[in-house]
């Protein structure tokens, strides 16, 4: 008998047949595989200032301390949230990272009879988390490579128990209106819970800002996710947060692992959120960076699918991976997207002006010499 069959044979169907997440290269195995010196990284989303100087000086101050356990309810974290979003502290779960919400999400409220909404294109941990717990997934084709929330309203039925939105969404940049989500909320049944994935919420320009969290009184099915790892830098540090009404939040709190968000990332995150001076540059250098790069795509040729994140996917007209080796060779990190069934796309990151300028001159080499 092979004992290594067996022990897979053991897991729950859902784990059995479950590809793990691909995460974007990291920097040092590139620099190990290919011996690089000069590397850009433009995979993953991430704040390319660099942690700001109030959470620098937070975590100083906290280091002496480590010998402790943090809080496990995270209290002044949720207090400074509280305050920022005029909701009560009880409405709120912190996460290790908004992907560990995701996670909790699906463990407090499916099972393998119950089913999920949620659009192609959309971020890969919704099926994830879906095929973990052994609940069926209903995958809504996309409309320009957005939502099509008409598509997703007609796949909810008596088994649906939790749908799916990210918005912006990641990895198209798609961006749903107030509008429309309110109209798509309105109609879906109490029994199912709606999960808003703003992930990208910060980099929404004043034009189409969406006041989510003030729909909580009226949609008591409604959960908002929103992460620290991007427009405030902390992507290492691993803190998300759901705002909910009370009733989810104790759900999630009850099944969510104590301490799981450590002290440093604590303090970290609440002198990010009160460091206004910095969320303010990271939004003027990611909208200064998109025009670069879309500029540099219109030069090129090329089309990309316009973004309300900090990153944009572009349209290489022709196969995603090989181009995604070859700038590899020249020590630029960026993202295929062929397993989101984008197989001519790449995810660019914004970065700043230099990193930008470094992808921009390796991607017209590559392109040249694959034509």
């Amino acid at each position: 008998m092979n004992n290594k069959n067996t022990i897979t044979s053991l897991a729950l169907e859902g784990v059995q047949s479950l590809v793990p997440y691909k995460a974007g290269k990291p920097i040092d195995e590139l620099e190990r595989e290919l011996g690089l010196t000069e590397i850009v990284k433009l995979a993953s989303n991430e704040n390319s200032l660099g942690p700001g100087p109030k959470v620098m000086a937070a975590i100083q101050q906290t280091m002496p301390e480590l010998s402790r356990y943090p809080d496990g309810n995270g209290f002044s974290l949720k207090n400074a949230l509280a305050q920022k979003l005029n909701v009560s502290m009880d409405q709120i779960t912190l996460g290790n990272g908004s992907n560990e919400i995701l996670e909790l999400v699906a463990r407090t409220f499916l099972t393998p009879e119950l089913e999920v909404v949620f659009s192609q294109h959309a971020f890969a941990v919704y099926p994830l988390v879906t095929q973990a717990v052994g609940a069926t997934a209903k995958i809504a084709d996309a409309l320009n490579y957005g939502h099509d929330l008409t598509a997703m309203l007609s796949l909810v039925n008596e088994n649906t128990r939790l749908v799916f939105i990210a918005n912006p969404n990641n990895p198209t940049g798609t961006l749903l209106s107030a509008e429309d989500l309110k109209k798509f909320i309105s109609a879906l049944p109490d029994t199912v819970v709606c999960v808003l994935d703003e992930a990208y919420f910060e980099f929404i320009d004043s034009d189409n800002a969406l006041d989510s969290i003030s729909w909580l009184e009226r949609y008591p099915n409604l959960m908002i996710t929103r992460t620290f790892s991007k427009a405030y830098g902390l992507a290492g540090l691993r803190v998300g947060y759901s705002v909910s009404s009370v009733e989810i939040a104790d759900l999630l709190n009850r099944v969510r692992q104590p301490f799981n968000n450590n002290m440093l990332a604590l303090a970290a995150a609440e002198a990010a959120l009160a460091d206004e001076e910095y969320l303010a540059k990271t939004i003027t250098v990611n909208n200064q960076g998109m025009q670069q790069l879309t500029s540099a795509f219109t030069a090129l040729s090329l089309s990309w699918i316009p973004s309300f994140g900090n990153f944009v996917s572009v349209d290489l007209k022709q196969e995603g991976m090989p181009i995604y080796e070859a700038l590899l060779k020249k020590g630029v990190i960026v993202r295929p997207v062929a397993n989101y069934e984008m197989p001519n796309y790449l995810r660019i990151s914004i970065g700043t002006e230099q990193e930008n300028q470094f992808f921009i001159d390796a991607l017209k080499e590559v392109l040249i010499e694959s034509s």
